[in-house]
């Protein structure tokens, strides 16, 4: 069948206009070596951004595939980034290449938390789905998912010295998790509302805790010894269960308290207020908790100081020597002696620094602390913009100054219109706030000039100035070659909804919520601001066409005959443009008209209404000739590409559709926004669309060369809805399993299904194999001469020739680390016994011995009941038991030696260089440091 029309595909080339989604947090990183504190990590949309503060600019993007970025965090090496996404899925990108090349798949919903350990080698993650995973970092797979929260992870901390894990959620709770042995040995009752935030202080002996009043709550965190942690737990001593340590945590008992015991006991120790009234929307510290950070819903940040355990010291002894003082003077006025006495309280500790106030609401903040005692504060705000500060908290009064903003790149607000210029070079938007001009081929702000609330505009013929009508009903006119505000026109007294260009290029017309339709022409008057005898452009109101209902959108015809205006009673009314009489009446929508389009032959109008269909009709007439359900929520923009019957909808439904107004068929489906799709505008030569929507973004699709066959269309359609109806099916159980708190990390998706299929296929071409070279060999026997080879099977020709056992390795070789494990779960157990006796002769030969170990015991795991029962299978199991054991031996005594040749290697270039290497140069240098002071100290003393 030949092609009978022929549509080219629209691809996505750019995301721009936004600075900072505030559905992720903000994070500070270095890039290649470059200056801390200068460099900002920001979500956008599906993308990362990394920003110069410095100079205001984008300097790499971390591009993410369809799903927004929920959660940053970068590692503590600062080389790499892990970003979560709405999905559930946790990438971990690279800041070198801006590349990913490790990603996780375990969660079901939003990724809510993300941590890094102290050395970079693990990860944990929280999500919405109230589970906790914790993935090897190194080897790229899931460890174990941790359950118990019953509501969304708000917070997860690895503790730095102990293999603990602290996390809190919406369910009021915060759990303690020992990760030896993957169960959650403490849970805190003490809270009367979802737990928000938590940080750790002094040295991992105090958690703070931020729920949704003004209180942070203090914990004293007391380690036991290692002492007590060996053999059996200690019997407790005449203590009940009433004697508990703090009222509010509830009582423990059996094993956990027991378990509790062993580790570590947790007693309340106070709270701190702060000022703000609502929920706290994160908390956090710098690297060495010297500097606490708690900010709410508004636009406040308060900034706490946390004293060292000296300095407390001090301040304690202060208040004793006042204490006893006074105590000294009542004894001798002649009252009761009273033991001098003064209690330690949290204020002691944690000390206010300042408020600090943002310019609009705050969404997240990190911060950076530097040897010269600068705080460095990047906050991320709801409103499209990053700001960065500097404050001394060793100042007496210390203050925050602000050091960077970054508003350029995007609007405040949603943009509301957008217009192509006529050479198809400049893109304008605007907002409640600015219009802004961009250059299409850099994606660069050429203008930002401020303005009222602005629904419609335009490029006047010519691109020197821009016309724009606002809510409150007025004109603007703007000169682009200057950035200045021409003329404000007071046109109509509601809301200007739309406008258009009249096809001779010599007025406007404009539609309002006042009931009109008003005609201007384009007229240069003589500037009365400008000394030479210049002329500016004006716009002179010339008719005025009075209608019954609120007008929302009015087009002309391209041939200046008819025009089109649609009215809140649900029709379009058609008017002659000369004597400006009625023609036709359009009904037939259920809601009123939001946008509509004529096409270049002025022969057919599209219309999109809030009833969520399009209707074409025929402007000979009025006649339907199709209605069509377009999209799933009101259409709000429609325009047709230019010199053709082809036309674009953007709907709520967060969706961009190209249609054909002959055919009346959905062509293809522009997916890519995140929230409600506002409007679009289309070039005049129909190559590039841009659009804007609710999520701050301002998206170019561009056309390709690259031809749409609909029928092929469609049927991807349906194998994409296919594979995710596969992805969602039940997850697979592991027999054996008991439904703990510890689970395995991974989850089924379609790439694990393809793999699982993809080792099958193996195993199938594996045996087939096997097959006939055993039978060649005997009919060679029986024929007692050599038979001509058997011909090479294609596959194992396109690898080189391989053997078909190397070939099964080749393919598990290429399943991904991290989804290893699930497509080995989904693997049908027949199939197994292939697998163990390939996995005997890859062991006895030494190939990958580290991956066949792996799936290997995970096997033994999961089939363990009926590997054990199968008589067959002993000797093989025997024989691997014997394989495996010499063979990691082989391979441990060969790391023992290559560590032991690096030590010695490091001890060797230490000795001829006197340099000493890693971290053991940090710490002489800080221990010489300390001498030094004293030394400083000893001699002003004496002096």
């Amino acid at each position: 069948m030949g092609l009978t029309k022929q549509y080219l595909r629209y691809v996505s080339t750019a995301v721009f206009g936004v600075i900072g989604s505030p559905k992720a947090n903000i994070a500070y990183v270095t890039i290649r070596g470059g200056e801390k504190g200068r460099f900002v990590a920001v979500a956008a949309c599906e993308h990362v951004f990394i920003w110069d503060v410095r100079k205001g600019e984008k300097v790499l993007i971390l591009e993410g595939k369809k799903h927004e970025v929920t959660h940053l965090c970068p590692s503590p090496d600062g080389i790499h980034v892990a970003v979560g996404y709405e999905d559930g899925s946790v990438r971990i990108f690279s800041l070198l290449s801006g590349e990913s090349n490790v990603s996780f798949n375990g969660h079901k919903n939003a990724v809510t938390a993300i941590q890094y350990d102290s050395l970079g080698a693990r990860l944990v993650t929280g999500s919405r789905d109230t589970d906790v995973i914790v993935w090897d970092v190194i080897n790229e797979c899931g460890l174990y998912r941790l359950k118990g929260h019953k509501d969304a992870i708000t917070q997860v901390l690895f503790l730095k010295e102990k293999n603990l894990l602290v996390s809190s959620s919406k369910d009021t709770f915060v759990k303690w998790w020992d990760l030896d042995t993957q169960h959650c040995f403490k849970t805190m009752v003490g809270h009367r509302s979802e737990v928000w935030g938590l940080a750790l202080l002094n040295q991992e002996n105090r958690l703070l805790t931020g729920s949704a009043d003004s209180e942070l709550r203090a914990w004293d965190i007391t380690y036991l010894e290692e002492g007590k942690e060996v053999g059996e737990p200690q019997q407790k001593k005449g203590k009940s269960l009433l004697d508990d340590e703090d009222d509010d945590d509830g009582i423990e008992e059996g094993a956990d308290e027991e378990l509790e015991e062993r580790i570590l006991s947790c007693k309340k120790a106070g709270s701190i207020l702060r000022e703000g009234r609502d929920r706290v929307v994160s908390l956090m510290t710098d690297t060495k908790a010297r500097v606490l950070l708690c900010h709410g819903t508004d636009n406040g940040l308060e900034v706490f100081s946390v004293l060292p355990e000296e300095e407390v010291q001090k301040k304690m002894d202060k208040k004793l020597k006042r204490a006893r003082k006074k105590a000294l003077k009542a004894q001798e006025a002649g009252e009761e002696a009273v033991e001098a006495t003064v209690e330690r309280k949290i204020e002691d500790e944690i000390q206010r620094l300042l408020n600090l106030r943002a310019s609009a609401k705050i969404r997240s903040v990190d911060c950076l602390s530097f040897p010269s005692g600068e705080v460095r504060l990047a906050l991320l705000l709801q409103n499209n913009t990053v700001e960065t500060y500097s404050l001394r908290p060793s100042d007496p009064t210390p203050a925050g100054t602000k050091t960077s903003r970054l508003t350029l790149a995007g609007h405040r607000t949603d943009t509301r219109t957008l217009a192509f210029s006529s050479e198809n070079t400049a893109i304008l938007s605007a907002s409640a706030e600015t219009v802004k001009v961009w250059n299409r081929s850099t994606l660069q702000v050429v203008r930002t000039m401020a303005c009222e609330y602005a629904l419609s505009s335009l490029f006047v013929p010519g691109d020197r100035q821009i016309i724009l009508g606002s809510k409150s009903g007025k004109i603007q006119l703007f000169e682009l070659a200057s950035g200045i505000l021409l003329e404000t026109i007071d046109a109509h007294d509601g809301a200007l909804w739309s406008m258009c260009l009249s096809p001779d290029q010599r007025g406007i017309v404009t539609g309002s919520a006042d009931k009109t339709v008003k005609f201007w022409d384009f007229e240069l008057i003589k500037d009365e601001q400008s000394d030479q005898k210049s002329k500016r452009l004006t716009l002179k109101h010339t008719r005025t066409l009075q209608l019954d209902e609120d007008v929302l959108c009015v087009r002309f015809s391209p041939d200046h005959r008819l025009l089109a205006v649609s009215l809140l009673d649900c029709t379009v009314k058609v008017f002659y443009v000369d004597t400006l009489k009625f023609f036709l009446s359009l009904y037939g929508h259920k809601l009123p008209v939001l946008c509509m389009d004529i096409c270049h032959d002025s022969a057919l109008i599209a219309t999109g209404s809030a009833d969520r269909n399009v209707k074409i009709w025929g402007l000979d007439f009025g006649d339907c000739h199709r209605s069509m359900f377009a999209h799933d929520d009101s259409v709000m923009f429609l325009q047709f590409v230019p010199k053709t019957h082809l036309f674009f909808t953007a709907g709520k439904d967060k969706k961009i559709k190209q249609w054909d107004a002959d055919k009346f068929e959905h062509i293809q489906t522009l997916e890519g926004h995140h929230r409600e799709v506002w409007c679009i505008a289309i070039s005049p030569n129909g190559d590039h669309i841009v659009s804007s929507s609710h999520d701050k973004s301002l998206r170019l699709w561009e056309r390709t060369r690259e031809p749409i066959i609909l029928e092929e269309e469609k049927e991807m359609e349906r194998e994409a809805e296919f594979e995710e109806s596969m992805a969602k099916g039940d997850e697979p159980v592991v027999p054996g399993e008991t439904a703990g708190e510890a689970a395995p990390a991974g989850k089924k998706t379609i790439e694990t299904v393809k793999a699982a299929e993809r080792i099958m296929e193996a195993l199938e071409l594996y045996r087939e194999e096997t097959q006939k070279t055993e039978e060649h060999e005997e009919a060679c026997k029986a024929a007692g001469k050599q038979l001509p080879p058997l011909k090479v099977n294609p596959i194992l020709a396109a690898y080189g020739n391989i053997s078909p056992s190397r070939y099964v390795l080749d393919v598990i070789r290429k399943v991904r680390s991290s989804e290893l494990e699930v497509s080995l779960l989904v693997l049908p157990f027949p199939y197994v016994p292939d697998l163990l006796k390939l996995f005997n002769c890859y062991v006895k030969d030494g190939l990958e011995v580290e991956l066949v170990c792996r799936c290997l015991f995970f096997l033994l795991r999961i089939h363990f009941g009926q590997i054990t029962s199968n008589q067959m299978l002993v000797s093989v199991i025997d024989e691997l038991r014997v394989n495996t054991i010499s063979k990691v031996r082989e391979i441990r005594d060969v790391l023992g030696f290559n560590s032991a040749g690096l030590q010695f290697l490091q001890r060797e270039i230490e000795s001829k260089e006197d340099v000493m290497f890693f971290a053991d140069a940090t710490s002489h240098f800080e221990e010489k440091k300390r001498k030094r002071k004293k030394r400083e100290r000893a001699i002003l003393s004496l002096a």
